[in-house]
Order: structure tokens, then sequence, then C-alpha cells
């Protein structure tokens, strides 16, 4: 592959150019990445979320060999949040200034469709600053199996009682020989289904985020076919109603303490910044791409930031699905957020989950010896203004 494919200026890759990024020396990858980011979003803004991740139920029926949070209904330690007890959980979020909860769980065929009805009208009743991004591809599969409805019905429903979009949950690998893999999950969705699901979900004005996650045995020809198959979708979504994936986010295999631990190799920092690099210029028509803290840690997700990285990520007020599966880094106040933005050279902006930018920290404040609540300062039109 010539030098040329790796300027931010250069034509579409190809899927052998694709692959090939796969073979240049990191720091010469990052640095095409880096300059890919520059010339697609601001150079000097690096954006973070103020959010909590709500797991209102661990009972699933897929059994993802990578989970160790799932359990059986029949399990002592399994459980389903009241209606009560989610409503508290966003209200500690509403204290510290969130914008958004990331509401998963698994795959539960004793929940009615209508107790997932009865939760939303329930938050948008109590709780209408919020935005609930919830209920994977995986989880509306579930659903219309349940109901015997479309996912596009499901997924209509769900909008009407208040949903205002999905995670990227399940999207790992887009390519069926890895995801259906014996050691890794026979039962998942098809690569096909969670693409048709977010279209679907697009289609509809849902917001949607892109995912995948490296280290499950596959070949650099696997992790291009994945990233080309969200190239192919975000040009039919774009193309056909103009509403995308808001951003990509990519993370390493968690295999401590479950089932495929020592039949995955997983991965590490190189492979991690390696495929964030190639994923920026791949992806040439998602804006925004997320750095990885929970997974990776702060040094590496700041490096990640010079990678094609425009975003730190949120402050994830709880998280209990990749820290089962082994990830140390958990929840952190958006003190810790800004200092890591700042120390690696940029400023930092808070984000909503669409990336408009809702505030300008007070940086000395948050970063002085006690910062206490800090009021925020005001952005000139800022409930229009998206972020670069």
């Amino acid at each position: 592959m010539s030098d040329s494919a790796l300027s931010a200026q250069a034509q579409r890759l190809s899927a052998d150019e694709a692959v090939a990024l796969y073979g240049r020396p990191l720091f010469e990858l990052a640095g095409a990445a880096h300059e890919a980011r520059l010339a697609a979003t601001d150079a000097t803004v690096v954006t973070y979320l103020i959010d909590r991740n709500i797991n209102y139920s661990n009972v699933c029926n897929v059994g993802c060999s990578f989970c160790g949070f799932y359990r059986t209904r029949r399990q002592e330690d399994s459980y389903t949040l009241s209606f009560a007890a989610i409503s508290e959980k966003v209200r500690e979020l509403e204290a510290v200034g969130g914008t958004r909860i990331l509401m998963q769980g698994g795959v539960n065929p004793y929940l009615p469709f209508e107790w997932y009805l009865d939760l939303l009208a329930h938050l948008r009743e109590r709780h209408a600053s919020i935005r609930v991004e919830a209920f994977s591809p995986e989880e509306i599969k579930g659903m219309s199996k349940l109901t015997g409805m479309s996912t596009r019905e499901v997924l209509r429903e769900l909008q009407s009682a208040g949903l205002d979009g999905l995670p990227g949950g399940g999207g790992e690998m887009l390519v069926d020989e890895v995801r259906h893999a014996r050691h890794v999950s026979p039962a998942r969705i098809a690569a096909g289904e969670w693409i048709d699901v977010m279209a679907e979900a697009q289609a509809l004005g849902l917001y949607t985020t892109a995912t995948m996650v490296i280290g499950f045995g596959e070949t650099r020809a696997q992790r291009v076919a994945s990233l080309l198959r969200l190239r192919d979708a975000q040009d039919r979504a774009l193309a056909s109603h103009g509403n995308g994936f808001s951003a990509f986010i990519s993370w390493t295999l968690q295999t401590r303490g479950v089932r495929i631990e020592g039949r995955a190799p997983g991965a590490g920092a190189f492979e991690y910044l390696q495929n964030v690099a190639a994923a920026r210029l791949i992806l040439d028509n998602v804006v925004n791409h997320q750095a990885s803290w929970p997974t990776m840690g702060y040094k590496v997700a700041q490096t990640a930031l010079f990678a094609g990285c425009n975003d730190f990520g949120s402050t994830m007020l709880e998280e209990n699905v990749v820290s089962q599966a082994g990830a140390r880094n958990r929840a952190t106040p958006e003190r810790e957020l800004v200092r890591q933005i700042v120390d690696a050279g940029f400023e930092p902006r808070q984000r909503d989950s669409l990336y408009r930018i809702v505030r300008v920290p007070d940086v000395s404040a948050l970063l002085g010896p006690d910062p206490g609540p800090q009021p925020a300062s005001p952005v000139a039109g800022a409930a229009g203004a998206a972020s670069a």
C-alpha cells in the first residue's frame, strides 16, 4: 500500500488497503489517524459525557462465553430492578448534572413487553430531562420473539413510550464465523440481524452507536470485514435519511474469570491502538470516535486521543458488564475525566449523547484541591450546537 493511502486526504480505502494498515508501524498509522481526526473534528477539543449505566436485569438466555454478568432465573444472585430502584439511580445522575442513562440487561424471556413500555413511560414522566438509550439489538430481537411483533414494530412501540436511542452493545465482531464460533457465542444474533435492527432504529430517528470488540482470535481480514460492514451500513443510512451511527467505540475482549478465558487470545494496548487508528481511516463516514478508558485504562485512552479518537467517553457512574469480565477501571467522577483530557493537551467539553456541547467545565475549580459542586459555564447556542 502506498503512503498516500495513509493520508487524511486519500481516497476511500479498499479492503486490501485496509488490511495492509495493520502492517504499518504503529506510530505512523496513529499519526495518519490523528490527521484524519483533526480534519473531521475540532483539533483543540476532546469531549466527554456525564451518564450512568443501569443494568435493569441480569437474567439472560443467550449465555455468551465472554459474559460474566448474565444469570439464569434460578441462580440466587439473579435480579430485575424495580422501577423505584431505577428511578433512584437516575436521581443520583441528575444530582451531578448527567444527561443520559445507558440501560441494558440480558435477553430476559420472563419480562412481558409491557414491562419495558411501562418502564419507559415511568422514566419519561419522572425524569424528562434525561435521555434514555436502552436495549441492544440482541434485546430487541428477544422482544420480537417474545411478542411475535417485527423488530421495527417493537422499536416503534418503545420509541412511543419514551426510548431515545439504542446502544451499540452486541456488535462485537460483525463476522458470523467469529460471532458464532463455539468458544464465543453460537446463540448470538447474526451480524446481519444486528445491522438490520440498527438500520430500522436509525430510520425511525433513534440515536445509535457502532461498537467493536477485538481479541476473539479473529484475523486482520475479519477485523476489516467488520469495519467495512459498518462503513457500508453508514453509507446507506446517511444516503437514505441522514441518521447514521453517531460514534464508533472499540475495546478489547475482557476474559478474566469468564468461560472464554484460555480459549481466546484477547488483545493488548498495541492491538487496541492499532485498531482504533485503522478504524478512523476506514470509517471515513463516522465523525466521532471514542476512547475506551474502562477497558484500557487512562494512559492508553489518552494515547488513543492521538490515534484517531476525539472523545473520552463517559463517567459511567455504574458499570456491571465488562467489569465482571475482568475490566479493572470502574466509574469515575467528572473531575478525573477532565484531568485526563487536560493532561493530554486538549480542552475538555461536556457533551450530550448527540455530541452537542452542553457545558464548558471550570477546569481550575474541578482540578483544585476541593472542587465541590460546580455551576455550568454557558455555551452560546448549546442546545443546537453540534460538537465538532
